[in-house]
């Protein structure tokens, strides 16, 4: 039987009185999406920052690729695999396309910050990054600057930079986020595609993409997983229908 590329068990997180996750388990298996979906204020963003490792649970353990990762830092985590988008773009807006994905591609080499002009003439890093802009399509605007670039467009470098960790898996904030209808389709082809490169735990409201793309779905409430199953499994649910979904999604 295929073992989990990433394994969540029974994390937990409180601030005061408030249980952002409470005892949350699952797993992402190789060549699956996972979605995890929830109202606002469920605990998706705390869940996955635990997962990431820029937050230390109270409780619980993060295994990833075998290895337990719980007291891992995010840079040690990301250097093993576990590659992060996010739902804020963190993207450097005044650098270029090729310059966002050298820059990344030099975090995932584990290299130390260097003076900027050596690490632009890095081949070995230039051919690494270039490599990540032509599989997201965005190598014809390579000399572009990000800022220039459009939201969609942006989305797939966050990709691109991500795919420059050679990643084991991929942690996926709202990649649907603010694209719009042709943009958010266009996205879950893509997305569709880059299982095949690495197992994908996504983060989304967009629940056209969700159900498009998931083999599985979690549903996070108040902080619990109320729920995991395929996309037909979640539309049956009752206990799902009333806490997120309600009359939006038919049977």
């Amino acid at each position: 039987m295929t073992e989990p590329l990433l394994q969540v068990q029974g994390l937990s997180k409180s601030f005061g009185a408030l249980k952002a996750t409470d005892d949350v388990s699952l797993t992402l298996m190789p060549g699956e999406i996972h979605a995890l979906i929830g109202p606002n204020g469920a605990g998706k963003s705390t869940l996955i920052a635990q997962i990431a490792g820029g937050l230390a649970p109270d409780a619980g353990q993060v295994l990833f690729d075998g290895v337990d990762v719980t007291a891992l830092g995010t840079a040690p985590r990301a250097r093993a695999g576990l590659a992060r988008t996010f739902q804020i773009s963190a993207l450097a807006m005044e650098f270029t396309v090729l310059q966002n994905a050298m820059l990344g591609a030099l975090g995932a080499s584990g290299g130390v910050w260097r003076f900027f002009k050596p690490v632009m003439q890095d081949a070995a890093l230039r051919t690494q990054a270039e490599a990540a802009l032509t599989r997201v399509g965005l190598s014809d605007v390579a000399a572009k600057r990000t800022a220039d670039l459009s939201h969609g467009q942006r989305r797939l470098l966050e990709v691109a930079v991500a795919l420059t960790l050679q990643p084991k898996a991929f942690l996926m904030d709202e990649p649907m986020a603010g694209l719009g209808g042709s943009g958010s389709k266009r996205m879950t082809v893509f997305l569709d595609s880059l299982r095949a490169d690495a197992p994908i735990l996504l983060v989304e409201h967009d629940m056209d993409a969700v159900f498009a793309l998931a083999d599985r779905i979690s549903v996070l409430v108040y902080g619990k997983i109320i729920a995991t199953g395929t996309a037909d499994d979640i539309r049956a649910n009752s206990e799902v229908r009333t806490a997120y979904l309600g009359d939006e999604v038919g049977t």
